[in-house]
């Protein structure tokens, strides 16, 4: 599971608030997470998605999962980078709940708690999907574990960045960790399975094409947060 996008610094700070004006009262602010397979380009999506919202005077908080917290980075060289260190699938998905746990206390829910918008680098579907739905875990048990991690916080609205295997594959332009190294069958299930959740909670998860360019996956995505949030026109 891939980080942020190429040009952000993957080994500092990957959480950044935008500065942008407020309402004198705060109110609980918008959280968006993004996520699909590998290759698919929403890391590059972020980037244009936070400064859009940022024209529309929208502070804007922008974190990956696993990872944007001392604790979280330590668990992601655990489960992303360590090759040679053998983790089961139940561990797997435990140190990711306790990445997200971190997560959620240090960074999402503060900022939501002050407003803020909040886009996330992948969040609990990622986990109902890689470990579940293609790793054989069970996704309900998966869910259960998530609500207790998060507190039952859950992001608004969940993009998901759909592309063929093939073209997913070329765009990955460094070495794959230990998720993307687990071959083709295993990258098929992955996208059935963000299809399948997308059918089955259409009213949280929109599917994106990620197969056009920058520029018109970008005003995909502007189409369909705008159409859930007016308040972004």
């Amino acid at each position: 599971m891939s980080g942020l996008p190429a040009g952000a610094n993957h080994n500092r700070t990957v959480c950044m608030t935008t500065a942008a004006s407020s309402a004198a009262v705060p109110r609980r602010g918008r959280f968006i997470a993004l996520d699909g397979i590998d290759g698919a380009g929403k890391s590059s999506q972020i980037g244009p998605l936070v400064e859009w919202l940022r024209a529309a005077g929208r502070a804007v908080v922008t974190c990956r999962d696993p990872g944007s917290t001392p604790a979280g980075d330590a668990i992601r060289g655990i489960l992303l980078d360590r090759h040679d260190l053998h983790v089961a699938p139940t561990a797997e998905m435990l140190l990711y709940m306790a990445a997200r746990a971190q997560l959620v206390a240090e960074v999402i829910a503060p900022a939501l708690d002050r407003g803020d918008w909040v886009v996330s680098d992948r969040y609990l579907l990622a986990n109902v999907v890689y470990q579940g739905l293609a790793g054989g875990l069970d996704p309900a048990t998966i869910r259960r574990v998530g609500e207790i991690a998060t507190s039952g916080l859950m992001p608004d609205l969940v993009l998901v960045f759909d592309v063929d295997l093939e073209t997913a594959a070329r765009r990955i332009a460094r070495p794959l960790d230990k998720l993307e190294s687990r071959g083709d069958d295993y990258r098929r299930r992955l996208r059935a399975g963000f299809l399948a959740e997308a059918a089955r909670a259409p009213d949280t998860i929109a599917v994106i094409d990620a197969t056009g360019d920058v520029a018109a996956i970008a005003a995909h995505v502007r189409a369909v947060v705008s159409g859930r949030f007016p308040e972004t026109g």
